[in-house]
């Protein structure tokens, strides 16, 4: 699947992201924890270099858990601070926001020590679209999106959300990069919802789902959708699974694009059990 997309406003939202950068002390990046990897956004690698990164895998009550297990190892063991996190989760979020607070604090502890200023320590959130940024934030802030006042060098009327007195958070927008070269990350992106329908074809989409599944989670597919077994073609599979939820076009036709978006949604709304896409 050849996925080349970079409209105008995520150029310019590269462009206020840099500029942003030396404002703030922490990147937190938002990764899917079904698709880890693939959620990276690699224009923005140097750009993070020198800055304090916590990785935060979300939405991972929908991975599989010894694969998210797999991944924050691998990230630790690269030398990143990374955890997982449910928005959604009240003592998920209670964890993280304690977490958080911990790395703020000893920045703020290290900023007294050495210039004797009680520092407000500032946080900027990334990711692909949808991956959970607005939920992870109103979480994270007890949805109190507050204007906390222009900083030097900011765009008028940036907004900063203040989490407590000396930590605060700028949202960015999601943003991809401008040319998808592997296919699987192409597919892995459009499985989860980072790539915008109109450019998706579904039907190949949910093919190429199904081949995944049929190797990764054979059962999810059999159970969900109540097959018999999965010997037939993925195109096959995608006709009878049509046929027994009965998506039909009116006059009887099997409505096999309806089929196929229902079973990419199901797989994003969890109704498929834990998945995870890629490991490390």
């Amino acid at each position: 699947m050849d996925i080349n997309w970079y409209p105008g406003h995520m150029a310019k939202a590269k462009r206020l992201l840099e500029e942003e950068l030396r404002l703030v002390d922490i990147i937190i990046e938002l990764l899917d924890a079904r698709a880890p990897k693939s959620s990276i956004n690699p224009d923005f690698e140097k750009l993070y270099r020198n800055k304090l990164r916590l990785i935060v895998l979300t939405k991972s009550d929908c991975a599989d858990r010894n694969i998210t297990y797999k991944w924050l190892k691998n990230f630790r063991d690269e030398g990143y601070n990374a955890i997982d996190v449910n928005s959604l989760d009240n003592n998920s979020m209670n964890a993280i926001k304690k977490w958080i607070n911990g790395f703020c604090d000893e920045m703020r502890r290290e900023y007294k020590e050495r210039k004797g200023i009680n520092k407000t320590i500032r946080a900027m959130v990334v990711g692909i679209p949808n991956v959970g940024k607005s939920t992870f934030i109103n979480a994270l802030s007890g949805g109190r999106r507050v204007k906390v006042g222009d900083k030097p060098g900011i765009t008028k009327g940036k907004q900063w959300i203040r989490v407590h007195p000396y930590f605060e958070l700028l949202d960015t927008p999601g943003i991809l990069w401008p040319k998808l070269d592997d296919r699987q990350t192409a597919l892995n992106l459009s499985y989860i919802g980072s790539i915008k329908a109109e450019l998706i074809d579904f039907e190949e989409l949910a093919i190429n789902f199904i081949d995944l599944m049929k190797i990764k989670y054979p059962e999810r597919i059999l159970n969900y959708y109540g097959l018999e077994d999965l010997d037939n073609t993925s195109i096959e599979i995608l006709y009878a699974i049509c046929k027994k939820r009965s998506w039909l076009r009116s006059g009887g036709e099997l409505d096999i694009d309806k089929g196929a978006r229902q079973i990419i949604r199901d797989f994003q709304q969890g109704k498929l059990g834990r998945i995870s896409l890629e490991t490390p």
